[in-house]
Order: structure tokens, then C-alpha cells, then sequence
């Protein structure tokens, strides 16, 4: 993330990465503080093992697009709503990337859904992370079903 003040959205990534059994790292890597930390986890991200990156950002919002310029490592951007714009600029950095530098992209504060994409994107060749997600989802079926029961036994 970039700042530490992203933790209170992007928390909800690590979360769900935990909850599904996924190894993964924390980090306040800056683009615009930090450049040359940034380059250096960018490129060595492959190196060092990691499947996918998890980027959120706020305002300019150009970490996620910084690191896919970067590294080969598929690249997921969260926008992190601030208190101007409601998070609309941190969207349109993030989504709108030039050709040939691809940045999937959630919705403001989507961390959790991505974190559920980098586990989809880990799912493909992994069958135990594959079995996770098929498992969270019927959690998400059953939970559905008991909502809809206590709401019937209301009315």
C-alpha cells in the first residue's frame, strides 16, 4: 500500500488471504516517496516468489501501475477512497492504464474482492487454494440461505 493510512481498507485483503490459507506480505511501498523501493519489490517481485501483487493506493493512486511497469507479476489495483472525491480520482489513476501495462482493477476500497481475485488467480494452478475458494463460496451460499430463513420467520 501506499501509506500505512491504506491499512484500514487493505486489511481486508489480508484478511481473506488468511482466512483461505495464503501465505502473503505487508508492505508500505510509496511511488512517489519511496521510487526507488518501489522498483527494486517491483522487479524482484518474480524473483522472490510472488504469484500476484496486491496494490492499494489513494489519490494519484500510481503505485499499481508503477509496479505492473515493473514486474511480470499480475498486478491487482485497489482504489482507496480519501476525503476529496470520494476515491473516483483514485479509481480513474488506477483503471486507466496504457496499453501493454495491465492493472486489474477492484472497486474503491474492493481490497476483499482483491484479495479473492489473487486467490482465483493462485486457484488456476493450485488445487488446494481451488478447493478454498469452492469452500468459502458455499460459506457464502449457506449464509445467503440462513438470512433469507430468519427474514421469512419475521414477517
Amino acid at each position: 500500500m501506499g501509506s500505512d493510512s491504506d491499512w484500514r481498507v487493505m486489511s481486508d485483503a489480508s484478511q481473506i488471504l488468511t482466512d483461505l490459507g495464503i501465505r502473503h506480505e505487508v508492505e508500505v511501498v510509496s511511488a512517489h516517496r519511496t521510487p526507488d523501493k518501489l522498483m527494486s519489490y517491483g522487479r524482484s517481485a518474480r524473483a522472490r516468489g510472488l504469484k500476484a501483487i496486491i496494490a492499494g493506493a489513494g489519490g494519484a493512486a500510481h503505485l499499481p501501475g508503477m509496479l505492473a511497469s515493473v514486474t511480470p507479476v499480475p498486478v491487482i489495483g485497489v482504489p482507496v477512497q480519501l476525503a476529496t472525491l470520494d476515491g473516483l480520482d483514485s479509481l480513474l489513476s488506477i483503471v486507466q492504464m496504457p496499453a501493454g501495462i495491465p492493472v486489474a482493477t477492484v472497486s474503491i476500497n474492493g481490497a476483499k474482492n482483491a484479495g479473492l481475485l489473487a486467490a482465483r488467480v493462485l486457484g488456476a494452478v493450485d488445487p488446494a487454494v481451488a478447493d478454498a475458494l469452492e469452500d468459502y463460496a458455499r460459506s457464502l451460499e449457506a449464509q445467503v440461505e440462513e438470512k433469507n430463513r430468519r427474514l421469512k420467520e419475521s414477517l
